[in-house]
């Protein structure tokens, strides 16, 4: 949107500023026409793709913070909203854990949205958004989406022609509910009402949008256990110290967010519980405050004298986690450190973690299950079957059984192959705005799920999220790339009259594991090819020019063409392609019934003989430049003397190149292993000169290696 800047905020001083809040009023009538609960309104920063929020209505601006200023390419309505240039309509908690999982992971209550963008036919100049209750109902009607419409119209309209008389905008204060009442605490009414209250047994308190107490009564204030006048003007939480929890202040935010009625208790040190319940509209709420006699109920007990109540995951253990989730390779490299970690820190005792493939659950992983077909049973089922974890990763909506019978009364066909368990945490998986699986955490006894973990659970499952997203893509590659390699390279070696042959092939651990290693072994008219070679790179593009590269050889042996002519052909044809690599390449044609071989070398990294005395020697043969880089070049062959008991060791550089260690010692000492080694059967051999590559860490190459022994005459 190169002219989605609003340029209505233009320099003080150029005009005189817009006299009436333009903002403030289209908002607060756009929200009485749809009888809208809370909205905004944003404009575009000039000069720049970002959203700026200028005027909030019904609630504290607080509850939007983290999207006050937003880039265009962001990931939420408004954003949308104007790239696309219509409206964005949310219907819910699941729809919108389920697009904007971002939004819902701050905002976890029942309410509908509606973004549209504020543009005319040529500009764009910001964006409105307004919510409802979840009590709305989850289609927006044709009179709501008309009048919506119409409004950001007539507002644009208004920025437009203020953007060409160059007016500037002032600022304009948000539009929350009504001051409070009073400074006193009899002031709520007539005085007759205010002596009722005062008779009530139990605690009342009036708090505005902000949380700010209005009013509260005599019994509020013995409950609390804090005067009156410490009350009046502050927020609840900040006046009381032992409410000044997040998890409280989090059930004051549902209650105005959703306007649904909610409730919880506290601890009031030393050892009383207190009922809170909180009654919502749309200029505050209304706290009834009564003492928990039936607290035991819900699984809480108060804190031993001289003992605190601890988080139950610390920042300091998050971010450790967060660090061990970005080592986290493959799927099963996921799977074990959310078991050995995040599973333990949140007193689980059982893991379970689905994916899913063609419309199919898929068991991804699982830990601390005695009987694993519980378990694997639900592998292979559609995603239709009423289960927890398919409903969990269809919807993207957390969800939390604190007991058996709470399980089996929602899900009846659980009873046919229980567990053993006797609470489950099912958390969705959302990375990348989509479910991509879902974490079962399951626990040996009946479990309270507090808010404050729900919102901690819910938050490292964000994190086991991105970790899980990027595995998955890791073992697609990694099954791509050994799948392409398997097909390139011979699945078997032929038998030939007169040589023994094994070959091994090791990829690197970095990268994608493929690379341009190969090698070949070819019956050729009573005799044999061997070809080895190294595509330059790691990639699925090697890996296809080593394809063409073993196929050329192929196909030039086949006619019967000499060493030194195999190699010009090739070259020439990887000259021709125009391709950018370079490959490296030995050639050798085996004649066992004279004891002899003729080679052929372009940059290829020299053989190695063993001498049926055991004695190794380097076979420094003449050569050329690698193939692919001139189309002229000549590749001269070297015939070597193979007496019976002769073995010839192929092989490509990962064998014996590695950081830090020269070639020519790294060399001598595959000489000296083959001395000591060589007399082994051949296939024990190939593993022991490949072990010491296939231990080393980090390694960056390919590793393939050919050997070729002349059997004695039989």
């Amino acid at each position: 949107m190169s002219e989605g800047q609003s340029s209505a905020q233009a320099p003080a001083g150029a005009r005189a500023p817009v006299g009436r809040p333009m903002l403030s009023l289209t908002l607060a009538s756009m929200m009485d026409e749809v009888h809208a609960h809370s909205g905004a309104v944003y404009l575009l920063s000039p000069g720049q793709p970002v959203l700026e929020m200028a005027v909030m209505a019904g609630l504290p601006r607080a509850f939007a913070a983290p999207w006050e200023r937003v880039g265009l390419s962001a990931p939420i309505p408004v954003s949308d909203a104007v790239r696309e240039r219509r409206l964005v309509w949310v219907g819910g908690e699941e729809e919108m854990a389920r697009r904007y999982p971002r939004i819902a992971m701050v905002l976890p209550y029942p309410f509908s949205l509606a973004a549209l963008p504020v543009a005319t036919a040529t500009k764009a100049y910001g964006a409105v958004f307004v919510t409802w209750p979840g009590t709305h109902p989850q289609e927006l009607s044709d009179w709501e989406r008309d009048h919506l419409t119409a409004a950001c119209d007539r507002l644009a309209v208004r920025l437009e022609r203020a953007a060409e008389r160059s007016l500037p905008l002032p600022s304009e204060p948000d539009l929350v509910a009504a001051p409070l009442v009073g400074g006193m605490a009899g002031t709520l009414g007539t005085v007759e009402a205010a002596r009722m209250v005062s008779r009530l047994p139990y605690g009342l308190c009036s708090l505005d949008v902000h949380g700010r107490v209005g009013f509260a009564n005599a019994a509020a204030a013995e409950l609390l256990g804090v005067p009156v006048t410490r009350l009046l003007g502050a927020q609840l939480w900040a006046s009381v110290p032992w409410l000044n929890d997040p998890v409280y202040e989090d059930r004051y935010r549902a209650a105005l967010f959703s306007q649904h009625v909610t409730s919880f208790v506290a601890l009031r040190p030393p050892g009383e519980w207190l009922s809170f319940r909180l009654y919502p509209s749309t200029t505050g709420l209304s706290v009834r405050i009564s003492r928990a006699r039936a607290v035991a109920e819900m699984n809480r007990t108060a804190p031993r004298s001289g003992e605190t109540p601890t988080r139950l995951v610390t920042i300091s253990q998050v971010l450790s986690l967060a660090g061990a989730l970005t080592e986290a390779v493959g799927v099963q490299d996921v799977v074990q450190l959310v078991a050995d970690e995040i599973a333990p820190a949140v007193g689980s005792q059982g893991l379970v973690v689905l994916g899913s493939r063609a419309g199919r659950l898929q068991v991804l992983g699982h830990r601390g299950y005695p009987d694993p077909r519980v378990v694997e049973r639900y592998d292979g089922m559609p995603l239709s079957e009423p289960t927890p974890g398919g409903q969990v990763l269809r919807t993207g909506v957390p969800a939390f059984f604190e007991t058996r019978e709470e399980m089996e009364r929602l899900y009846p066909a659980l009873l046919l192959n229980p567990s053993g368990f006797a609470a489950w945490a099912y958390l969705p998986l959302i990375a990348s705005g989509r479910p991509v699986g879902t974490c079962v955490l399951s626990y040996a006894a009946p479990h309270h799920f507090a808010t404050e973990e729900r919102s901690v659970l819910t938050s490292l499952a964000g994190l086991i999220a991105q970790a899980l997203e990027r595995a998955l893509l890791y073992d697609a590659k990694h099954r791509l790339a050994h799948g392409l390699q398997e097909a390139l390279l011979p699945h078997t070696l032929p038998p030939l009259a007169g040589i023994e042959a094994a070959a091994r092939y090791l990829p690197a651990t970095q990268g994608m594991e493929i690379g341009g290693d190969f090698y070949d072994l070819v019956p050729a008219q009573g005799m044999a090819a061997a070809v080895i070679g190294d595509v330059q790179g790691h990639n699925v593009t090697a890996a296809g020019l080593m394809g063409q590269v073993r196929t050329a050889v192929r196909a030039y042996t086949a006619v019967g063409q000499p060493p030194e002519e195999v190699m010009r052909s090739t070259n020439r044809l990887l000259f021709d392609l125009g391709s950018e690599l370079f490959a490296s390449c030995l050639y050798l044609r085996l004649d066992p019934a004279h004891g002899r071989a003729v080679m052929s070398r372009a940059g290829h990294p020299p053989p190695l003989l063993r001498r049926p005395d055991g004695r190794v020697r380097v076979l420094d043969l003449a050569g050329g430049p690698l193939l692919g880089i001139d189309g002229s070049a000549a590749y001269p062959s070297t015939e070597v003397a193979l007496p019976p008991g002769s073995l010839l060791v192929l092989y490509t550089d990962g064998l014996v190149e590695s950081p830090g260690t020269d070639f020519e010692e790294a060399l001598a000492d595959l000489g000296r292993r083959l001395t000591d080694l060589g007399d082994r059967p051949l296939d024990d051999l190939a593993d022991a000169l490949v072990r010491h590559g296939a231990d080393a860490e980090g390694r960056r190459d390919d590793i393939a290696l050919l050997l070729l022994r002349a059997l004695p005459e039989a």
